[in-house]
């Protein structure tokens, strides 16, 4: 898929020329007739076939406050019990469940493959810890830019909990899935090599996976879980080592 980077009204050309070198895509005057990187005095934002999308924190918070949180589907199958509790989001992409975990605190580490969302994701960050209500949650969380599968291994430390959500098959019909798929998907796509991003996960013996499947969707490289959680849509796969740490 064709990206250039475009500065927008209020933009910084060394922050466009270092983003452009980051996501190795030109800097243009103009949008692309693809997906195009703009940056200006509000943020990252991505732009392409008519739609526009940036990561934004701050619709997380009616499902942080006032006890919502844990009505939280992810947050009951994490079970977050103590301090001190570490996760690995192996597939961070815009940091959404990542931001759920480190709402009920976690520290969490997320990774993030594709150098484009990451860009997105560091900069929904940068904008949500000048907020009051988000900084202390995103404090929590700490991005890395690179391949899970080959960073994971080499992580230090007692890990509680690690958490895969790789993309879905594009299945779904086009009407059902939101703008921040529908550009996203264009520039990840569905996990092919699952065993070696569940090995990977194994590798720093947590506690626990906890895996986001579709509803009906096959079990991550064909393992089966120690037990599921469904809801309308979709299951979290939880594979539990309680015997541990």
């Amino acid at each position: 898929m064709d990206l250039v980077v475009c500065m927008g009204e209020g933009a910084d050309r060394d922050d466009a020329e270092a983003l452009a070198e980051r996501v190795n895509a030109p800097l243009s005057e103009k949008i692309g007739d693809g997906l195009t990187l703009m940056t200006d005095a509000d943020g990252i934002s991505l732009l392409g076939f008519g739609m526009r999308y940036q990561g934004d924190f701050e619709h997380m918070l009616p499902r942080v406050t006032r006890g919502r949180l844990s009505h939280e589907m992810l947050i009951h199958v994490a079970k977050p019990k103590g301090g001190g509790l570490s996760a690995i989001d192996a597939t961070a992409g815009m940091g959404e469940d990542s931001f759920l975990l480190a709402a009920c605190g976690y520290e969490v580490t997320l990774y993030e493959k594709n150098a484009v969302v990451a860009a997105l994701l560091r900069d929904a960050m940068r904008r949500a810890e000048n907020d009051p209500l988000l900084k202390n949650i995103v404090g929590r969380m700490h991005i890395y830019e690179g391949d899970s599968t080959e960073m994971i291994p080499d992580a230090g430390g007692t890990v509680d909990l690690v958490y895969l959500d790789p993309m879905f098959p594009a299945r779904q019909k086009s009407g059902l899935i939101n703008k921040k798929l529908q550009l996203i998907q264009k520039l990840e796509q569905p996990c092919v090599d699952e065993k070696t991003l569940l090995d990977a996960a194994l590798s720093v013996q947590p506690k626990k996976i906890i895996i986001k499947r579709p509803l009906r969707g096959a079990c991550l490289a064909g393992v089966e879980p120690s037990y599921s959680v469904k809801g309308k849509a979709i299951r979290y796969d939880c594979i539990a080592f309680p015997e541990r740490f």
